[in-house]
């Protein structure tokens, strides 16, 4: 038998080579995947597996109005608010806006996630008339702290007041939020409870199963943790209809896959391609827009 050349030999190894370093990628993604090794979110954007980007809908949103008050609740902080409202004869539902950390009052108008044009476009289609409100918390995971800043008191105490001065029926109330405003608004449906909350409709809440997995910040220590954790306490929400949504490529899902499975009844929404990102949020809007319409108005 001819002795092979070496551009053969070459060619054979860089084919095992090859061979080999497939199998490892096969490997590695399926540990990722599975996530036994990180990188979960970036490997499900780079291969394209988060699903199409939501568009905020190309319609005049509804007016808004914004201003400022000054909350004791909060420590004496200067907090923003935003009121997205059609013009109704008599007073309309309201969803308070949790937004996500780094995010402020303006997080659910303009060019952000589009709240005010997603709701314009839910009336035109015939749906129910509500509002969005929106109020700065700092990024202190809406609920009281160690140093007494309390985004949750100044919400039920001072927002909601304000917004009932302003017209708006805050005894048919709902809460939305996004990742940290996403667990805020499952938290303090919690603690207020089917006689003050109707609907709560979360969008990719930013949950973990044990202190140690926290974000730094998140909570102040582990017994801040499991004093304000939502997962074991899906009883609290008895009562009011429930919407949780998450993208499978989003470093949360495990935690909302948990936390969804706690309830006796499956909540409405679940989990589908999309990452922890506006084009996600976006493209999940007006099912959350029609969920509260449908539930404040019910």
């Amino acid at each position: 038998m001819p002795t092979p050349s070496r551009a053969t030999t070459i060619t054979r190894r860089a084919l095992l080579a090859a061979g080999g370093s497939l199998l490892l990628a096969g490997g590695a993604f399926e540990a990722v995947d599975q996530r036994l090794l990180p990188g979960r979110s970036t490997m499900y954007r780079v291969l394209g597996l988060d699903g199409p980007a939501g568009r905020i809908p190309d319609v005049p949103p509804v007016p808004s109005t914004s201003g400022t008050f000054v909350s004791a609740a909060r420590g004496g902080r200067t907090v923003g608010w935003t009121i997205a409202a059609p013009p109704s004869a008599t007073p309309l539902p309201v969803a308070v806006a949790l937004h996500g950390y780094g995010g402020d009052h303006r997080t659910f108008s303009g060019n952000a996630l589009g709240y005010d044009r997603f709701l314009a476009a839910h009336l035109r289609s015939g749906g129910a008339p509500f509002a969005v409100a929106a109020v700065d918390g700092g990024n202190r995971y809406w609920h009281r702290r160690a140093d007494g800043d309390d985004p949750a008191s100044m919400v039920v105490d001072e927002f909601l007041p304000l917004l009932g001065d302003r017209g708006l029926d805050t005894t048919r109330l709902g809460l939305t939020g996004n990742s940290m405003g996403g667990y805020g608004a499952l938290h303090l449906g919690g603690v207020l409870g089917a006689e003050r909350v109707r609907v709560v409709a979360a969008l990719s809440p930013a949950l973990w199963t044990t202190a140690g997995d926290t974000a730094r910040g998140a909570f102040d220590d582990a017994a801040d943790f499991r004093t304000n954790t939502v997962l074991g306490r899906q009883r609290a929400l008895d009562g009011i209809a429930v919407r949780v949504d998450c993208g499978t490529g989003d470093g949360f899902e495990p935690a909302v896959r948990a936390y969804r499975q706690g309830f006796r009844v499956a909540p409405a929404g679940g989990l589908e391609p999309g990452g922890h990102d506006r084009a996600y949020w976006r493209r999940t809007a007006p099912d959350q827009i029609a969920f509260l319409g449908r539930h404040l108005t019910a």
